[in-house]
């Protein structure tokens, strides 16, 4: 089979299915509109914060204890934030509300929105109507005295600017609560330096005379992120909605647009987390691992302007008059860092999902992580990968390779062949099978190989565009991002012009001038489509050909007179 035909063809229903799946996403997306600040939202939303300081209305949601008793919680609907408390470290700036502590922003600073340096920073949070996504903290009772997410905190000095000192690795701000039953809530935010956990520490005490029951909650609140659509945009391609996971149950997802037609979540686990996906970041509830705790997921709102919450509740704690206690979460609000994800929970890693490849791709990002380290730069990475790939597949080649300079040499006897059957194709067929059974060629003898690398190509496709750590990486000169397309279209004419020689050295036995000529036009219009893809795939794609192109020219000189025979067609 011809080498160039069958690439192409599978290359063209790849891109195909890239099409497909971009106009379903798009045809069965819901329309969405924002929701205005002071809008309450209905199902299941006790109360809606009215807006101030620019702040919009906070989503109120009681979150369900593991016993399912815990009541509606009576939300003060006439308090108003006090105001916004930053915190900032070396890669996390963020902005709570000074009531309840809600963290409304969160800026990743060491992420930029583009490849520009002076680029803004990637803002995972934010209490924007259009892109509302906030992390919510409290005590949840079957009591009245609920120290919620929307109960009166304040901060403990008063302050409303917090940052990490020069050469201090960690950080705290308080926030308390005071309850006319002697009850009183310390509730404490943490970061470390180069960290993007956030510790969160419930200090419970009880001055009262009865006692107090309760159990903290981490709930995660958003609208689904607005992602330009396009075949040729990664982002269209990542899985965005809720992953949670457990030792018992192990990961799983589910989209946004799932959430109101999925069974409701409502599930014990110990040691796992739940989660909030998008292209490259997240955020995550983490419980302690030795805690069971309850995960529970469900959808809000208007029709057309979707809320998705997931929810963690940990187990009970009780506190005896005069006693106190403590229970801590974690939240991760940054990247998919892959070599620190699995150090913070068990199976946080599998948030950069792969999908069905998953087998072929966390091996493809482990060799591509190693040959970082050993280069340095991401896109000297992705040809080392290229190259061992090549050595890996290299005797699958030399066959493929073989069985196409045979098939080259004997190309002049199937045009005679041709010329004298006519436009009879039957006949044409059967003595040209015949010629190929009497020079021992395989004319399938090429597809396996090719077929075979299809999988490591596609996988290496989702690595690439699901790997926060090559996201804006430069490579060389022009090339300063690996995940936006060549400004001057240098690496897809380069690869146009490795698939016109590949196919001029490519037999095409049998084929009719139309088939010809179409033929022709595939290396033009594969160069116009790589314009538009990220610059690390052309790469990859463009560093393939190359190498193949001179393993074919090769073996091409080396076998070529073998497949000729002194016989006539």
């Amino acid at each position: 089979m011809n080498q160039t035909r069958t690439f192409l063809l599978i290359a063209w229903l790849f891109v195909a299915f890239l099409i497909w799946e971009a106009w379903t996403r798009d045809t069965a997306a819901p329309r969405r509109e924002a929701p205005t600040p002071t809008e309450p939202v209905p199902g299941g939303v006790d109360g809606g914060v009215p807006a101030a300081d620019g702040i919009p209305a906070m989503v109120a949601v009681e979150p369900s204890r593991p016993e399912g008793e815990v009541p509606g919680a009576a939300a003060p609907a006439t308090a108003a934030p006090q105001g916004v408390v930053t915190l900032t470290t070396d890669v996390l700036r963020l902005q709570f509300d000074a009531r309840g502590g809600t963290l409304l922003s969160a800026e990743l600073l060491a992420y930029g929105q583009t490849a520009d340096p002076a680029s803004p920073p990637v803002r995972l949070l934010s209490p924007e109507p259009g892109r509302y996504f906030v992390a919510q903290f409290g005590l949840t009772s079957n009591s009245e005295i609920k120290p919620s997410h929307e109960a009166p905190f304040r901060t403990a000095d008063g302050g409303r600017d917090y940052a990490l000192a020069d050469g201090a690795g960690r950080i705290e701000l308080p926030f308390v609560w005071t309850h006319d039953s002697g009850l009183s809530v310390r509730r404490v935010f943490t970061l470390e330096r180069g960290s993007y956990v956030l510790g969160v520490r419930e200090e419970v005490s009880n001055a009262g005379e009865t006692a107090w029951t309760g159990a903290a909650y981490c709930q995660l609140q958003r609208v689904p992120p607005q992602v330009r659509s396009g075949f040729t945009n990664p982002e269209a391609y990542s899985f965005a909605g809720a992953a949670w996971y457990s030792p018992q149950d192990k990961f799983n997802k589910i989209k946004f647009d799932k959430f109101a037609s999925e069974a409701p979540l409502n599930r014990q686990a110990s040691g796992g987390w739940i989660a909030m996906l998008q292209h490259h970041f997240f955020a995550a509830c983490i419980p302690p691992a030795e805690a069971t705790a309850t995960f529970s997921l469900a959808s809000a709102g208007q029709p057309g302007a979707p809320i998705y919450r997931i929810t963690s509740v940990g187990p009970a704690l009780s506190v005896a008059p005069g006693g106190s206690g403590q229970v801590e979460t974690r939240l991760w609000v940054g990247p998919k860092l892959q070599s620190v994800l699995p150090t913070v929970a068990p199976g946080l890693d599998r948030t950069s999902d792969y999908g069905i490849f998953t087998i072929l791709a966390e091996p493809l990002f482990w060799v591509l992580d190693k040959l970082y380290r050993l280069f340095g730069n991401w896109g000297w990475a992705i040809i080392g990968l290229v190259v061992l790939i090549k050595l890996a597949f290299y005797k699958l080649s030399e066959t493929q390779y073989k069985s196409f300079a045979k098939m080259r040499a004997v190309q002049p006897r199937i045009e005679a062949l041709k010329e004298r059957y006519g436009d009879d194709r039957q006949k044409f067929q059967m003595a040209m099978m015949e010629l190929y059974k009497k020079e021992k060629i395989n004319p399938m003898g090429g597809c396996l190989p090719i077929l075979v690398q299809i999988p490591v190509f596609i996988a290496l496709y989702w690595v690439l565009l699901e790997s926060v750590e090559i996201r804006h990486a430069p490579w060389i000169g022009w090339i300063h991002s690996l995940t936006d397309r060549d400004p001057y279209f240098i690496l897809p004419a380069l690869n146009m012009a490795t698939m016109w020689l590949t196919q001029k050295m490519s037999p095409t036995p049998g084929m009719d001038p139309v088939q010809k000529k179409i033929m022709q036009i595939m290396p033009l219009a594969f160069g116009v489509l790589f314009a538009f893809f990220p610059a690390g795939l052309v790469l990859y794609w463009t560093t393939n050909g190359v190498l193949g192109l001179a393993q074919q020219w090769v073996i091409t000189k080396r076998h070529g007179q073998q497949g000729k025979s002194p016989a006539k067609a």
